[in-house]
Formats: C-alpha cells, sequence, structure tokens
C-alpha cells in the first residue's frame, strides 16, 4: 500500500492541499479553497475535501503551515500574559498585561549574585489568580544559570494553572530584551496555536484522516503539535519558509532567490547551498526583534489582492488587502449589475491631495470582516455595518438605503478596527482584464479596469500596460534591493542607491550614462500568478526563471517536504585566570558547571552533551534516522607564545531526522 502525506498551507487568499507519495515524491493529488480569515478551518476543511476520500484514508503524515501565529503578532492579538523579571526591567515594545520586577541574578560564569526572592514572586502570583492565561519568565543572564526561572516556574505552578514559558528555554544567546520581547510573543500566542491545532484536528477527523500532525517553523524545519503548543513563537513566518522548501522540492535547486507571489505580500528568500538563509539575528517579526530562528525573508505589500487606486489622475499599487472584484463578482451576485451601472457613469476626479487610506473610489464596495464588539461607532456606521452584514455595498448605494450622504460613514475608522474589508480593483483584475490568467469572473474585472483607464483619459489596453509595469517594477525593485541589502549589511536602501536601481529596472539612462543588474542566481516562482508576472523580471536581470509545474501549491508541497530539526548550543569558558590556546575550562550546562583540564576535552563533551540534547529534541518530535553535525565556534584574542588566547567556545549540534510513520 502507499504512503501517502497531506501538507497544507494556509496563505493571504488561498488555502492550499496537495497529497504527496513518499517513495516517489509524486504529488498525487492538489487543491485549492479561498481563505477564511475569520475562521480558517473552513478553508482547510473546504481545501481537504477537494481530494478523493480514498487517497486521505491512507494518508499517514500531514503538515501544516500558516500565518496565523504570524498574524496575530503583528495585529497585537493573543491572551492575557503576565511577566516576571528577574533582576532587571524590561524595555522592550511588546506589553504584558501586568509585570513585576523580583531581585535575583547571576554574572557571567552562572555565579549567583543576588538571591532570588521567593516571597516577593508568591505575593505576584496570588494576587494574578484567575487574572491572565499564561505567563513569561525572564532573567537576566539566566543563559547562564537558569536556576532563578525554574524556581519561580515551579513556585508559579503551585499557585496558578496556566502555561508558563521560560526565557532560558527560548534562546542561549545574549539579549535580554529580545529574550523577554520572544517569550512574551510566545506566552501570548500559546491559545492561539492551541485553538488552530484543535480545530485542524476536528477536520482532519471529519475526513477521517488518522496520522501525525506536523506543524512548520519559521526555519523551514517541522515540529509536533506538543511542541508547536509549548513554543508557537517558532511557527511564526512559517509560511515563507515552506515556499523556499516548497522550492527546493519542486526544482531540485541548491542556490536560487525564491520569489513567493501571494495574495497579500511577495516573500524573497535565499537558497545557498541546499539551506535557506538564515536571520543571523533573530527574526524581525512586526518590527519587534526576536531570538527566533527563521529564514531570512523579505516581505513586501505586493500581492495578487493589492489594492490598485487613482488619485487625481496617478495609479498607485498600495500595501493595502483588498478582495479582488473578480472574486467578489462570483461571490455575491449584486457585485457585477452595480458595476454595469457605475461603469456607464463618467468617472470623478479626486484632488490628489487625498490621502490613499481616505479616498474611495466608486467601484469599491465593503463587506463584514468581523462582528463588532465593545467598539464605540457613531450611529451611521452602526447602521452602516448592519447593512453590509447582509450583502456588500459601495458608499453611495449605502448611503441611499441609509438616508445619509455618502461621506457620512468613517470608512477609515472601520477599517483600522478591521470591522470591514474593501472590495476594489486589485494586479488579480489586471490580469484578468487583459484575459491573461482568468480564474474567477473577468467581466467585473474589464468593466472596473476601463472605468479607471476613463478616469486617467488612457486608452483601456495602454492604462493595463501602465499598471502592469508598474506592478513589475515593483517586484524587480524589491528582489534587488533585498540582495543589495543582505549583501551590504545595511538596514535601508539609500537615495543614491534607489536611482541606480530604478535606473537598471527601467532602463531610463540618465544624462550620460546607463545601469544594469545582473542577478547570479536563477529565479523560482511560487504562487499563482508568477507566470504573469516574473518572465519579464527575470529578463530584466539576466537571470533564468524557473516555474515548476506546482508552483501555484508551492508551498503546501514545502510544508510536507520538511524535516524534523533541531539545534543545541553550549558555552564553554576558560577557567578564571586561564590565558592559552588550549585552557582548564567549563562546561556551562543549564545550572551545572563541568570542569575539564584542557579546551580539547571541553569541546569533546560539549559535542556529546549537546548532540544528545539535540537528538532527544527531535526523537520527541517524532523523527527517526536522525543525523547530528556540529559546529565550534571559538572566540578568541591577539596571541601568545602558545597562539591565540581562547575567550569563550560555543558548540553548536544539529540534529535532523525525517518523521516516524508509524507515531499516531
Amino acid at each position: 500500500m502507499m504512503t501517502y502525506g497531506l501538507g497544507i498551507d494556509t496563505g493571504g487568499t488561498y488555502t492550499d492541499s496537495v497529497v504527496v507519495d513518499f517513495e516517489t515524491g509524486r504529488i498525487v493529488s492538489r487543491a485549492k479553497d479561498l481563505t477564511t480569515r475569520n475562521d480558517l478551518v473552513i478553508g482547510i476543511s473546504g481545501s481537504i475535501g477537494k481530494h478523493d476520500r480514498e487517497l486521505l484514508k491512507n494518508v499517514e503524515l500531514v503538515s501544516l503551515s500558516s500565518t496565523l501565529a504570524t498574524n496575530s503578532v503583528v495585529e497585537g492579538k493573543g491572551c492575557r500574559v503576565a511577566l516576571v523579571n528577574i533582576g532587571r526591567q524590561y524595555e522592550g515594545t511588546v506589553p504584558a498585561d501586568v509585570s513585576v520586577l523580583v531581585a535575583g541574578s547571576h554574572d557571567l560564569h552562572g555565579n549567583e549574585k543576588v538571591p532570588l526572592d521567593e516571597a516577593a514572586a508568591i505575593t505576584f502570583f496570588e494576587s494574578i489568580r484567575d487574572k491572565v492565561d499564561a505567563i513569561a519568565i525572564t532573567g537576566y543572564l539566566s543563559i547562564r544559570n537558569p536556576s532563578h526561572e525554574l524556581r519561580l516556574a515551579e513556585l508559579a505552578r503551585s499557585i496558578l494553572d496556566v502555561p508558563i514559558v521560560l526565557g532560558s528555554d527560548l534562546s542561549s544567546s545574549l539579549g535580554y530584551n529580545e529574550r523577554t520581547t520572544t517569550a512574551l510573543m510566545n506566552a501570548r500566542l500559546i491559545p492561539v496555536i492551541t485553538d488552530l491545532i484543535r480545530s485542524v484536528k476536528e477536520s482532519l477527523k471529519e475526513y477521517d484522516i488518522e496520522a501525525p500532525l506536523m506543524i512548520v517553523k519559521g526555519d523551514g524545519s517541522i515540529i509536533n503539535e506538543e511542541q508547536a503548543m509549548e513554543r508557537p513563537v517558532e511557527t511564526v513566518l512559517s509560511g515563507p519558509a515552506s515556499s523556499i522548501t516548497g522550492a527546493k522540492r519542486l526544482t531540485g535547486q541548491k542556490d536560487a532567490i525564491i520569489v513567493d507571489i501571494g495574495g497579500t505580500t511577495t516573500d524573497i528568500g535565499v537558497l545557498r547551498d541546499g539551506r535557506p538563509r538564515l536571520e543571523k539575528e533573530g527574526a524581525l517579526i512586526g518590527g519587534k526583534r526576536t531570538h527566533v530562528l527563521a529564514a531570512a525573508v523579505s516581505t513586501y505589500g505586493i500581492g495578487g489582492d493589492s489594492r490598485v487606486v487613482v488619485n487625481g489622475t496617478v495609479p498607485y499599487l498600495t500595501a493595502v488587502r483588498v478582495i479582488p472584484l473578480c472574486i467578489a463578482a462570483t461571490k455575491w451576485d449584486n457585485i457585477l449589475p452595480r458595476l454595469e451601472v457605475l461603469a456607464k457613469r463618467i468617472p470623478s476626479r479626486q484632488a490628489n491631495t487625498v490621502g490613499l487610506d481616505e479616498l474611495v473610489q466608486e467601484l469599491e464596495f465593503f463587506t463584514v470582516a468581523k462582528s463588532r464588539t465593545t467598539e464605540s461607532l457613531q450611529e451611521a456606521d452602526l447602521r452602516f455595518l448592519d447593512l453590509i452584514s447582509e450583502r456588500p455595498y459601495d458608499l453611495e448605494e449605502a448611503g441611499n438605503a441609509i438616508g445619509v450622504l455618502p461621506y457620512a460613514f468613517n470608512v477609515s475608522k472601520l477599517e483600522r478596527l478591521g470591522l470591514i474589508t474593501r472590495i476594489g480593483i486589485t494586479p488579480t483584475d489586471i490580469l484578468h482584464a487583459d484575459g491573461s490568467y482568468i480564474q474567477y469572473d473577468d467581466r467585473a474585472s474589464r468593466l472596473a479596469v476601463d472605468f479607471l483607464a476613463r478616469k486617467v483619459d488612457q486608452p483601456t489596453e495602454r492604462f493595463i500596460s501602465t499598471l502592469k509595469d508598474m506592478i513589475t517594477f515593483k517586484i524587480a525593485r524589491s528582489i534587488v534591493s533585498n540582495l543589495i541589502l543582505d549583501d551590504s549589511g545595511h538596514d535601508r536602501v539609500d537615495e543614491l542607491t534607489e536611482s541606480l536601481i530604478m535606473k537598471a529596472i527601467t532602463g531610463k539612462h540618465g544624462a550620460d550614462f546607463g545601469i544594469s543588474i545582473r542577478i547570479d542566481k536563477p529565479l523560482i516562482g511560487i504562487g499563482a500568478p508568477v507566470g504573469s508576472w516574473l518572465p519579464r523580471v527575470a529578463k530584466i536581470f539576466g537571470t533564468e526563471l524557473l516555474l515548476p509545474e506546482d508552483s501555484d501549491v508551492g508551498n503546501a508541497v514545502g510544508a510536507i517536504s520538511g524535516s524534523i530539526f533541531k539545534e543545541t548550543s553550549l558555552l564553554i569558558q576558560p577557567e578564571e585566570g586561564a590565558y592559552s590556546s588550549n585552557p582548564p575550562s567549563i562546561v556551562l550546562l543549564d545550572k551545572n558547571k563541568f570542569k575539564f583540564s584542557n579546551l580539547e576535552e571541553a569541546i569533546a563533551f560539549a559535542k556529546e552533551r549537546s548532540g544528545e540534547l539535540a537528538s532527544k529534541d527531535v526523537t520527541r518530535s517524532g523523527a527517526t534516522n536522525v543525523v547530528v553535525d556540529y559546529d565550534v565556534i571559538k572566540k578568541t584574542y591577539g596571541t601568545s607564545d602558545e597562539g591565540n588566547v581562547v575567550l569563550e567556545v560555543k558548540v553548536v549540534a544539529r540534529a535532523t531526522g525525517k518523521p516516524d510513520l508509524t507515531v499516531v
């Protein structure tokens, strides 16, 4: 009997799923369904349900990548979290619902400097009973000795029945604020991921799928559901990581630039020697630096659902996600007739001083995104929300129905609160209008694009060409900017570099010179619309473009192609006063210290123990055939008669294995 795996990816527009034959690597079935943002499980069940039921009964492994954790972090969602700081006040940007600072600290060698104030911690734990859903505990230099964190976790468990996250469990790197940020995010995400996993398992049960469930991490590896619920922050950025894994799996390339064009964003990552480039300092999530190991993926607000708007007579492509008109017309039967009415009118001309977020075009509609809770809203907005809960309305039609002027509605506020979703013209509509990509109602797209063309006084064909140039150049700029920043180590592109990049992309010369940029790796396109946008981008940069047959479900392929991976590091320090290239050394392991007469013995011990710990972790995740490799990273200073003086050594063990399909 064949052994199958089911890969699932929930993206901004689609939820993709694939069934893969593990023996041959062949994709035997693939499916798509629209992502349901208010309840991801609806889209997941819809996608799974399109596969043959008999095929699903032979699935022995399920792997999921999702944007849920990323979205929750960016939007500031999650549960109520208490933070306990030991020895130092947290100065990061992720707020806790309640926090306390208690005395206690260690030095760089793991020696206790200040005793732990257990009484203060107990008083705090008693005061937050039934007021929080999770606790984050972090101590300054706890990575050298986590005993204070472990003791407070023990006390908290004796008083409270909530999940507890320790900073030292999440990272072995210095950086107290970043470690605390990671712990807070982790604690806040626990119920979010727990609910997702519970819901997905209900969907699997509906289709008689009895198989282990794995979750993709931000570095492209996978963990089992138990570990995902313990450390959900590691699943942030799993979607972009899956695109890199999927690109490698579909093409066999070991060195490439991966460009994943989704509904909301374009994600760009680099594959080098078969591995994704990783963020050396930890992932930057929602503008917040963490200690989460993740693929170095740059995300840009360019997607199939990006809003196209004309302000004055100038077209813009914004990062705001809207529902494409071609999709809306297939979902609601009032959209196309209303477009036919509006398209017969003479387009209005707004002054281009109006902000894009305040501007509403005649052909834009609104629908309810979520139920309102306690927000304070004006009467017109409350009536507007009730009206569009039945079907989408444009503002003119809504105003007539309620008996107010269209500009009486504060739609920008309703959008910021996440209460409504805009329906408008997008790059997906542009492709439908010119006939190069048609999956939904192209009549709606043609009516809308023709209307915008009249607004800017251009023939429709020329207007479509202008918009396609704008979108193509934005994608090209994003790719080359990402590569330049990584190569230079800078955080942003300066004005001069920006000018040179745009000259190279557009082919427009300066007064006395021209410029071109060549990319030395092939581009791999992942996502449904890549065939429409990337051929010209590859031509601009003089490189090869690879568009795998199943590129439109590449993330789902990546989800089921990942390996279980764990990296464990141990720190070695010379004994105090020892200065040589092979000094008497101490290995720091949890709250214990192991002394050795020389560095070589310490390294051998650190390799053995770190390898055991990493192997144990991947085995716990259900891996078999575990392979371990090591890195020994030395920090030295100057020279002596015996060579460089060792300051410290980090031994890193990397354990890798494939899921055991016999474990359920």
